[in-house]
Parts: C-alpha cells; structure tokens; sequence
C-alpha cells in the first residue's frame, strides 16, 4: 500500500476533513431520536463534545458550566488557573499583547511554578459548583498530579502530551509507566496523544479509559509546521478506529477513541464521529464562547514553551454563549454554532440512532465538497465561502 515518492521511498496517501463527505442512509430517522450518549469508565454524558485542556478555553466557571449542559470540559493543571491566585489579571495580559510580544510573554507568564494548593482549589471549587471535575497533566507530573487531583474529587485524569508511547526511552528522567499508573488510580485516566494503529493497541492494554486521537491539527496548534509530525484526522481516526475495534473483538473491553483537533464547524465533528470516533475534543469552537477565559484568544498548550514553541496565539473572537454554540440557536451561517443540532440532524439523515451506528456511516473521498456550487458564498465570503 502507498505509492512511490522516489527511489526506494513509498509513502501512504492520508486523508483530512476536508477531502471526505458523508453518504446520506437509505433510511432517514427523526433527530430528535438519535441518541448521541457516550460513556468514559462509568461516567455516561448526553454531549460527546469535550471542551479541550486549554487556558483560552476551560476556567472553573467554563467547565461547571459545560458539565450542566451535559458535556465535559478540562481544566489544565500546567496553566495560569493553578500558577495564579489571581488568573484573569494574567489573561488580561495575554489578551492585550501584540503579535511581537505574545511568545516571549507566554514564556514568562509559564515560567512562574505551579501550586499545589491551586490544583487542590480549583478542583474543590468545580465540585462545589455541581461540576465534574476533569483536569490534564503531563506523563513527567501525572503521577503526583493524579494523587493529588484524585484526593480533591476529581472526576477523571487526563494525561497528555504531544506524542504519547507505551515504550518512552530517557536516560535523564524516569518515564512514566502507563499501565501502573492506570492501575493506581480509582477513576477514569485519558491518554493521549496517538494517531497510529500498533500505538493505540499498546495503549490500551494499559487499562486506560480512553485515548485522545490526533497530532497537530488544532487552530492554534503549530506543531506540524515546528516538527513535520503529523497523521491527517481522517486517516488517524480510521487507523485508531480500527486498533480499538481489534482490541474489543480481543479483550471483549470497549475503550473509547476521542477525535483530538481539527473540527472547527458542525460538519467536521459529524465526519469524525463517522469515521470512527466515540466523542471529540475541541478547542476553537469553544475559545468563542463569551464564558470562555480567553476572551476570544485562543493559545495551545504548547505554545508557551521555553525553547521551542509549538502553538501560537490566535485571535478567533466571541460570537455567542457556551449554550448557542452547542444547542443554538445558531445566529452564524458558517456551522460554528449548535454543534449538537448538527451532529443529530447528520444522524438523522444517515439513519443512526447511536453513535456507534454512526461510526457505519458510508464515506466517500470528495475532494471538491466544500467548492462544489459555492461560487457566490466564495465571492460574497458567506457560509462555506469564508
């Protein structure tokens, strides 16, 4: 499989979003009816829509706020929220800075060390709130990070990094362990991230709960650009889709895979469940919210660090409430807004009444789906056209 790239060289075409379109079913199905539940351990939520690990996206008040529409949101134990008594004096800063100060500022801003109190905190004030309480780490700090967030009532772990392997090779500090610390830990642990089919197979032997699916797609991601690392979400879901389903067939365990990255509209939400994802996980979608920390910036979790930065500080706006982008009304053309509307009217028309019915959803490569007949949005950069 693959075609020839030169001498010698073969290399496998890929496929993103942009280059499939869904088939509609030959039966159709009233979406009010469609059931898009999904379950991580055994925490069951109505929204399969997570809001990512981001400083621009998830504070307290974000993430108790998504939790009560059904969904999850996390909350970044290497950000300003656990750095900063006081964090939104440190986003106002990051909001105000121009284009030629946002790197070095962030630099600075990260540097300061994280406080174990803060994690404590945070935590405890989502729980209060009626929230559930999911957070993110590194695999270097996940190991006292967990205990830690676990004793506060943390919900579920996250643990994620650019690239995550079973098999992490250091002589100058002590990998973490995936399957020991899967196995300490009394609630629900995410890994991620992985894009490869041998990779998610390792993966999931370790006892995780679910594995983040995607490396380098996010708006304000650069890693693709920095490190040429990088699989297109069509064919990363598929391939990861694919080691899940062997894994079951196997072990008879479920683990979900959760689309990490590149889903900006309705659309490409729909085509990664079909694809074969459980749920997804974006970050710009959200970023717009006018509940969102960022106040209409958008920075990855990478994007600050301190010799080789990987991410970038984008502007993407506030264009309505946490609500309207998930269940509208929609007051944009562009897909942006009731992401769930879109996602049950998508399963009404391929007939899906579940998500995992959806994942039997016929693709087809076309290329020429966004452009195809949209010679006057383009021209008046309206709905597909901006």
């Amino acid at each position: 499989m693959g075609e020839w790239i030169g001498m010698g060289r073969k290399a496998r075409r890929c496929y993103g979003f942009d280059d499939i379109a869904l088939v509609p079913g030959a039966v159709t199905l009233n979406p009010n009816e469609a059931d898009t539940s999904w379950s991580v351990g055994d925490k069951k939520f109505r929204v399969p829509i997570i809001a990512s690990a981001m400083d621009g996206v998830v504070d307290v008040n974000f993430a108790v706020k998504m939790s009560k529409l059904g969904g999850i949101a996390v909350l970044n134990l290497e950000g300003v929220q656990t750095r900063y008594e006081n964090p939104e004096s440190v986003l106002k800063e990051i909001r105000s800075a121009t284009l030629e100060q946002i790197t070095n500022l962030l630099q600075q801003i990260y540097k300061k060390p994280i406080q174990e109190k803060l994690i404590i905190r945070r935590i405890r004030e989502i729980k209060k709130k009626g929230g559930v309480a999911c957070v993110s780490s590194i695999p270097q700090r996940a190991e006292k990070f967990g205990r830690i967030a676990q004793e506060a009532g943390c919900d579920i772990f996250v643990v994620q990094s650019t690239v995550s392997t079973v098999r992490h090779i250091s002589n100058e500090y002590q990998s973490l362990d995936f399957k020991k610390f899967c196995k300490s830990m009394k609630i629900p642990v995410i890994i991620g991230n992985c894009v490869t089919y041998e990779t998610t197979l390792e993966l999931m032997e370790t006892g995780v709960s679910a594995l983040l699916i995607g490396i380098g797609p996010g708006a304000a991601c650069t890693t693709r650009g920095v490190l040429g690392l990088g699989v297109p979400q069509v064919t990363a879901i598929c391939d990861t889709a694919a080691a899940r389903d062997f894994y079951f067939k196997k072990s008879k365990k479920y683990i979900p895979i959760i689309a990490d990255g590149g889903m900006s509209a309705g659309g490409d939400i729909c085509k990664a469940f079909a694809c074969g994802s459980d749920a997804v996980m974006v970050g710009s979608a959200f970023a717009r919210a006018s509940e969102a920390p960022g106040g209409g910036f958008h920075w990855g979790m990478a994007t600050p660090h301190a010799n080789l930065p990987r991410g970038t500080r984008t502007k993407v706006g506030t264009t309505g409430s946490l609500e309207e982008i998930l269940y509208g009304p929609a007051k944009l053309d562009d897909g942006t807004q009731n992401l769930m509307g879109a996602l049950q009217t998508c399963m009404g028309n391929v007939g899906a009444k579940s998500i995992r019915e959806l994942q039997l959803t016929e693709i087809i490569i076309a290329p020429s789906i966004k452009t195809e007949g949209k010679v006057f949005q383009q021209a008046q950069r309206v709905g597909m056209g901006k």
